[in-house]
């Protein structure tokens, strides 16, 4: 576990500190395009924040391939299926964040980095299937399934992509569970094919940790499709490592027989599996927009405003309370599913389960309510926060007479921060980008 930690802090060290220098020089390329009818920030901000997380995970691997513990996970092709697709889907995306690529192009590449880690033995081989057992596949139907669970979960994270901090940290997030689910499939049953997963999900969370920072609102710098097709594919990476590497009579034996293995690994061989399950949320914004825009007899990847994030806000929920609520739905189904799989038998695990659901649900139903901090907290906690913010020579009365309330009369005129963000106040939900981009 020390040698994971060490991986981790390196990956995330790494990628913060190459964010900032990776900023300046997206701004000096350029790679600052114009405010769309569709975004939710107010001023331009640079992209190629993957060019850090690429460095973060080349750097999280060249450590791990020096660690005593983790040198044997080198032995297999898998961390050079995983560098070599990786590589390639992040020059399309430095490419598409720079000068734009036409979808069905992008499309094809990330087609063409499946195809090359498939070359490399990074593919799917067998599914368990509950009530039926092993199911072998062809070469063929290895290659194309495996295709496919990469290409939908690099789809899935680029569509998620639309408010600060959202994509990286739901990512963090499911890689954090899988990780759980790994590190216990390999150390709990000694199962030693599940190891390259594990530290795939390792660096993934140390990528995503690393880059937070900078892309918490109002962000600084965005992660680009540069970005999020790179944590999407590696992923999707551990994904393909655990559902089709480990070799199900090795985990029968451990797990004590055919019945009880296909019970504990149900959360990863569902269809298409671990997006289900750790990125349920993406996959699921990903599938409505499809429909949504077939429906409308747009193409599947046209951009809109109608991704479940846009939606928090338009029934009126801030920037950052809709991202903390994507965070929980993620969380709650990615920690249900690994919980559910350590014990599928606890009734507790269900009802705690639902009753968390509850929870996320009267979530949804107060996008109005606004936390405030107690008196002796307030210099703690933002402005937005505090109960009243005077203003100098601001008049003392007490709200009565028809008066307007006291936190609202006095609060305090904040210039605007970092790309127009202030510190207190409402502000327009929903602003009409058409007017930010009449010019064009």
């Amino acid at each position: 576990m020390r040698e994971y930690l060490l991986t981790l802090c390196v990956t995330a060290a790494v990628t913060y500190l190459l964010t900032g220098p990776v900023r300046k020089f997206a701004i000096a390329a350029g790679a600052m395009p114009e405010i769309r009818a569709r975004d939710v920030h107010r001023e331009p901000t640079p992209r190629l924040g993957g060019i850090a997380m690429f460095g973060g995970l080349c750097a999280g691997l060249l450590v791990a391939a020096h660690l005593t513990n983790l040198k044997s996970v080198f032995d297999s092709n898998e961390p050079r299926a995983l560098l070599s697709g990786a590589a390639l889907i992040w020059i399309l995306g430095v490419l598409d964040d720079k000068w734009g690529v036409d979808a069905l192009v992008k499309l094809g590449g990330q087609m063409i980095a499946a195809g090359v880690m498939v070359l490399q033995g990074l593919t799917i081989l067998w599914i368990p299937v509950p009530g039926v057992g092993t199911v072998s596949l062809t070469p063929m139907q290895g290659t194309l399934l495996t295709v496919a669970l990469v290409v939908i979960t690099i789809n899935a994270v680029n569509f998620v992509d639309g408010l600060d901090g959202l994509a990286s940290g739901m990512v963090c997030i499911a890689a954090a569970a899988f990780f759980m689910y790994a590190y216990r499939m390999w150390f709990g049953y000694g199962i030693e094919a599940a190891a390259p997963a594990t530290l795939f999900s390792v660096v993934l969370m140390g990528m995503c940790l690393g880059f937070l920072p900078h892309n918490m609102h109002p962000a600084r710098i965005f992660m680009g499709d540069s970005g999020s097709m790179l944590i999407g594919l590696v992923m999707a990476a551990g994904a393909v490592s655990v559902t089709g590497q480990v070799d199900p009579d090795a985990f029968n034996q451990k797990a004590g027989g055919l019945r009880e293995a296909t019970h504990a690994m149900v959360p990863v061989y569902i269809p298409l599996l671990l997006p289900l399950t750790v990125i349920a949320v993406p996959v699921a914004d990903l599938i409505l927009a499809i429909v949504r825009r077939t429906w409308k007899g747009q193409s599947p990847f046209a951009a809109d405003r109608g991704h479940l994030h846009h939606r928090l806000l338009e029934i009126g929920h801030s920037h950052s309370r809709a991202v903390l609520i994507m965070y929980f739905w993620s969380a709650l189904i990615a920690f249900g599913a690994v919980a559910y799989s350590a014990n599928n038998a606890s009734m507790w695990i269900v009802l705690g389960i639902v009753l968390l659901s509850a929870v996320g649900l009267v979530l949804l139903l107060l996008p109005r309510f606004t936390p405030r901090a107690p008196r002796w907290a307030e210099r703690m906690v933002p402005p937005r926060y505090r109960r009243v913010v005077r203003t100098a020579g601001a008049a003392e009365t007490d709200g009565s007479a028809g008066g307007a309330p006291e936190a609202e009369r006095e609060r305090a005129s904040v210039p605007a921060g970092v790309h127009g963000a202030t510190a207190i106040g409402d502000r327009s939900r929903f602003v009409d980008r058409r007017k930010a981009s009449s010019h064009r």
